[in-house]
């Protein structure tokens, strides 16, 4: 192993310990998330804290950790464009579009206001809210990559804000389809609850298909438009917040790289020129470069910051959390879907 990291590049011998590190992570959470059923994300922030020291200044791995928690990050949300097409937006109907984008706006909106009600920044609304609204975890992760870096809290608060949307996600996966059930939803119904409200990719699909074939296929459809509205609410905060970027980071383009190579793999994905084999590899390769990130970026995570968040943080996201799946509710029933 020392024979092969000598004849690497010196960027990538520099890089290699703390991606090896960030890997050996992503694998164990990988293993125990598919032999205990627990979500891999959660698992690799968990683990990822355990080893906080590999992450300390000075460390031969901190500079491969801080690449992956950054650059491979906004990798692997840019490849997550291939997961939509157009096809899919224009077929998904008026009713069903109005209830996410509302949805999303809605809940972005109740963010930010709770956060000011609450004494706490707006960059951490805006986190919180855009979490909730559009995809979990990898919505807090992208948004927290264009959010000024000013607030020496920022990486704890994406960490809380990971880990409470994680956490919340499983949880709706349970409860969902017993609250759908009780109300005596449809299975398109259900399947369009499940997509515009439950936060992970995962939690939807796990939510659908314990329902129904047709509930199933429904919550994913909702759910990946979903995920596509994280491409304008990306760029508009890096416009707003272009100006405020802290020194040391980049400025010119105010859109990131990630989230034009987001747009644009959703064009590439809609003209079919991707194998569909070669789509579905390249959607894991995203997964797998996701769960890197996010052990990555636990290990730059100190349990006794995240305990600083305090429980109004707590509230809020659940109460975020409440407010759109009571909007899709009421949305569903008036508009009989």
């Amino acid at each position: 192993m020392m024979q092969f990291a000598a004849s690497m590049p010196r960027r990538l011998r520099l890089l290699f310990p703390g991606l090896v590190s960030s890997l050996t992570v992503a694998l164990a959470a990988k293993f125990v998330s598919e032999h205990y059923g627990a979500p891999v994300m959660l698992i690799a922030l968990l683990l990822g804290m355990a080893f906080a020291f590999l992450a300390e200044p000075g460390a031969p791995t901190e500079p491969g950790i801080e690449f992956a928690s950054r650059r491979l990050l906004r990798f692997g949300v840019a490849l997550l464009g291939l997961g939509i097409t157009v096809q899919q937006i224009a077929a998904a109907g008026v009713e069903v579009v109005f209830v996410i984008l509302a949805g999303v706006a809605l809940t972005i909106a109740g963010g930010v206001v709770l956060a000011r009600l609450s004494g706490r920044s707006l960059p951490f609304g805006l986190l919180a809210g855009g979490a909730v609204a559009i995809c979990g975890a990898s919505a807090a992760l992208a948004i927290a990559s264009v959010l000024p870096k000013t607030d020496p809290n920022h990486e704890r608060d994406t960490i809380f804000t990971v880990i409470a949307v994680t956490a919340l996600s499983t949880l709706a996966m349970i409860l969902y389809p017993i609250i759908g059930a009780a109300l005596g939803l449809s299975d398109h119904a259900m399947g369009v609850f499940f997509g515009a409200t439950i936060h992970d990719v995962a939690q939807v699909v796990g939510a659908g298909y314990s329902v129904s074939d047709e509930a199933g296929a429904t919550a994913t459809f909702v759910k990946l438009l979903r995920v596509a509205l994280l491409v304008p609410v990306v760029v508009g905060l890096s416009v707003v917040f272009g100006k405020g970027r802290a020194p040391g980071q980049s400025g010119g383009l105010p859109i990131p790289f990630f989230v034009i190579g987001f747009a644009a793999l959703v064009l590439v994905g809609s003209a079919n020129v991707i194998p569909p084999e070669a789509t579905a590899l390249l959607l894991e390769l995203s997964r797998w470069c996701l769960i890197i990130a996010i052990a990555a970026l636990g290990m730059k995570t100190s349990l006794k910051k995240l305990g600083e968040v305090g429980g109004g943080a707590i509230a809020m996201v659940c109460g975020l959390t409440v407010l759109l799946a009571a909007f899709a509710l009421a949305a569903i029933e008036l508009l009989h879907i």
